[in-house]
């Protein structure tokens, strides 16, 4: 049987992934004996893990001591989770402690101790290999959920830094009951009980500060007890450390992620057109705290089992044979076509009118 062109086209983007893969993994493999050390893959995970945890509780214990202010104690605890996320990242795919259960799954805990803003990376795990077998698909559910394929707008923005919101608006979209239920429970079961603990200070925080300033500026101020004072400060100082932190990095992974992604009109299987490289000038507030996240992460979709500190040592490399591959970089025409692949093309009628 004659291929047909789209049938070629996607032999030709088989071999162009195969050979980004043999060149990003032989520079992986050429890194590994320049520096010995990057052999001990399971004392490197732990040992970020310890620095990024060791940042996050020094941070707090600085903020808390009235040693620095309330954003830098933010902005570094951001940082810092965005170290853990990278880990988690790399524990899903197995790449820590792959025979030692024990030690796995505790670097699991810690991981999500850190970043209590997440689902747990139990079932995150089911979810973010199922991204990697349907990218770009509607069953690829990990980047539906973080807004992929949304066009933008208020309600993409809402749903980009906060999941909760993401849940809720999914809700009110849904068409059955029986769907609303189902999300309902998904939410319930994934974010139980650090994520609902986590939404549900984040929500009081908001709120309180919300009432409290508009009864403020209407000239009724409030006369609150002594307890929900002392309770809101126990409330502010998490959200300054902890809360505060995972929001912040979470709108600036989900905002890089969903648009570096493709979706809708992928062709099954064909990496080629999966992700993108986003890394303009403009992006690097964001890429601070996910860990230059738009940069290297389409590299991952390529050489899945590489951890994310090697990925940033090959990322020129890598660059380069993509590039020369096909792989697209900053294409922001996805902003305006809901992360489709292709150009949205107008009706007929509507480009006549233009013309």
């Amino acid at each position: 049987m004659t291929p047909t062109p789209a049938s070629r086209d996607l032999q030709n983007d088989q071999q162009k992934s195969a050979h980004i893969r043999e060149v990003v993994m032989a520079h992986g493999e050429e890194l590994r004996r320049r520096y010995p050390i990057l052999k001990h893959q399971d004392a490197l995970g732990a040992g970020i893990l310890a620095f990024a945890l060791a940042g996050m509780i020094g941070a707090a214990a600085l903020y808390l001591n009235d040693l620095i202010a309330w954003w830098a104690c933010l902005l570094a605890n951001a940082f810092f989770a965005s170290l853990t996320h990278e880990l988690e990242h790399d524990l899903l795919h197995s790449m820590y402690f792959r025979k030692r259960r024990g030690p796995h799954n505790l670097m699991l805990a810690l991981v999500w101790l850190a970043r209590p803003s997440t689902i747990s990376p139990w079932i995150r795990r089911e979810l973010h290999l199922n991204h990697h077998k349907v990218s770009g698909s509607a069953t690829d559910v990990e980047e539906r959920a973080i807004t992929n394929g949304e066009p933008w707008g208020l309600a993409r923005l809402l749903m980009v830094g906060d999941n909760m919101m993401s849940s809720f608006i999914r809700f009110l979209r849904a068409p059955t009951w029986a769907h609303k239920k189902s999300i309902v429970l998904r939410t319930l079961k994934g974010y139980a009980p650090l994520g609902l603990i986590n939404w549900g200070i984040w929500y009081l925080f908001l709120g309180f500060h919300l009432v409290d300033t508009v009864a403020t500026a209407a000239g009724a101020p409030l006369g609150w007890s002594a307890t929900t004072l002392q309770a809101m400060g126990v409330v502010n100082a998490a959200v300054v450390v902890l809360v505060g932190p995972n929001v912040l990095r979470t709108f600036c992974l989900h905002f890089v992620s969903s648009n570096m992604h493709y979706y809708g009109d992928v062709e099954p299987g064909n990496v080629i057109q999966q992700t993108q490289v986003l890394n303009p000038w403009w992006l690097w507030p964001l890429q601070a705290f996910c860990f230059n996240f738009g940069s290297t992460h389409a590299i991952h979709h390529f050489v899945v089992k590489e951890p994310f500190y090697i990925r940033q040592m090959t990322a020129p490399v890598a660059h380069k044979v993509m590039r020369e591959m096909g792989v697209r970089f900053n294409d922001f025409g996805t902003f305006a076509r809901a992360n489709r692949w292709n150009p949205v093309e107008r009706p007929a009628a509507q480009r006549t009118q233009a013309a």
